[in-house]
C-alpha cells in the first residue's frame, strides 16, 4: 500500500513509518516544505493534491503539553486539530482517485473526566476542553466520510515509550527516587505501548470493514497509584513523593487538571472484537519490556 502520513516526524509517526515500511508499504510523509513529495501548509490552508494513495494516516497537531493552556494556546490546539483535519478531509473528498481509508488521530480525552466508569467506543463524550477538542477533531473528517472514504478515529491513550512523550519525562525523577502518585492516585490512566500502537494501525489497514471510533488503549487501564508503583518497580526505585492535586493545579492550571488529574478508564472493545491481540497487556510487563 502507498500510505501518506502527516506528523510522520513525531514520536508516533516515526515509529509507525518504520513499522509500515518494514512490512513492505510505501510510506510518504506529508511535509511542510515545497521540496516534499507531498506537502501542505495548514495555516495557509494549502495542501498538494492527494492522489495515488491507498490510505492516509493523519497524526499532526499542536502539542497538548507544551505549556499552560492560555486562551491563545487553547485556540492553537483546537485550530490545529480541527482545521488541519478538515483541510486533509476536504482534499481527499476532491481527489479524482481518493484513497479508500483515512485513519485520523483522536484521544481518550474525548470521554472527559469519568472517574472509574468503564469506557468503550459507545460511551458518550464528556465535558472539558479536551473533550471539546476531540469532538471537533473527529467531526472535521466528515467531508471524507461523505465522499465514501472509510474513516476511523484512533482514540489514543497515553502512548508509552522511553524515547519520548509522558514516560520519557517521568524517567529522570523516578530514577532519582523522586517519583510518586499525583493527587489521590485513584484517577485511571488508559495507556498503550508504541509497538502495540503500530501493530493496531496495521490491523485497521487490513480490516476494511472497521470504521468509526477505535480506542487505542491496552486491555487493562490502571490507576495513577498502580502505574507509579509499576514504574518504580521497573526502575528498582522507591516512589514516595506524592504530588498534591493543588500543586498540579497551581503549576499547570487547566492543563494539569485535564492531563494529570482527570480519569479515563477506556478499554479497546473494537480491537478486541475484531481479533487484535496486544503484546503488552499489563502495565508491569509493559514497563519492564520497555525499560
Amino acid at each position: 500500500m502507498r500510505i501518506l502520513i502527516s506528523g510522520a516526524s513525531g514520536l508516533v509517526g516515526t515509529s509507525l513509518s518504520n513499522h509500515l515500511a518494514e512490512r513492505g508499504h510505501d510510506v510518504v510523509p506529508l511535509g511542510r516544505g515545497r521540496g516534499s513529495a507531498v506537502s501542505w501548509d495548514p495555516e495557509a490552508r494549502r495542501v498538494d493534491p492527494l492522489e495515488g494513495l491507498d490510505a492516509v494516516i493523519h497524526l499532526a497537531g499542536e502539542n497538548l503539553a507544551s505549556g499552560r493552556w492560555t486562551p491563545a494556546v487553547k485556540e492553537r490546539i483546537l485550530q490545529s486539530r480541527a482545521e488541519g483535519t478538515r483541510l486533509i478531509a476536504e482534499a481527499l473528498a476532491r481527489a479524482k482517485n481518493p484513497p479508500s481509508t483515512l485513519l485520523s488521530a483522536s484521544a481518550v480525552g474525548f470521554y472527559g473526566n469519568r472517574r472509574d466508569a468503564l469506557l468503550t467506543e459507545e460511551s458518550p463524550p464528556g465535558d472539558g476542553f479536551l473533550s471539546k477538542v476531540c469532538q471537533a477533531w473527529e467531526a472535521a473528517t466528515e467531508p471524507a466520510s461523505e465522499a465514501g472514504i472509510r474513516v476511523a478515529h484512533l482514540r489514543f491513550g497515553v502512548v508509552l515509550s522511553p524515547n519520548g512523550g509522558a514516560l520519557a519525562r517521568m524517567l529522570t525523577p523516578f530514577r532519582l527516587g523522586l517519583g510518586g502518585p499525583i493527587g489521590d492516585g485513584r484517577q485511571y490512566l488508559s495507556w498503550i505501548t508504541l509497538p502495540d500502537l503500530a501493530r493496531a494501525v496495521s490491523h485497521l489497514l487490513k480490516d476494511r470493514d472497521l470504521r468509526g471510533a477505535v480506542n487505542f488503549t491496552a486491555p487493562e487501564p490502571v490507576t495513577n497509584a498502580d502505574f507509579t508503583k509499576a514504574l518504580a518497580e521497573a526502575l528498582h526505585r522507591p516512589a514516595i513523593f506524592r504530588v498534591p492535586a493543588f500543586a498540579a493545579r497551581l503549576a499547570l492550571g487547566e492543563m494539569g487538571e485535564e492531563l494529570l488529574l482527570a480519569s479515563q478508564r477506556a478499554v479497546p472493545s473494537v480491537l478486541a472484537q475484531t481479533g487484535f491481540t496486544f503484546e503488552n497487556q499489563t502495565i508491569g510487563e509493559a514497563l519492564k519490556r520497555l525499560l
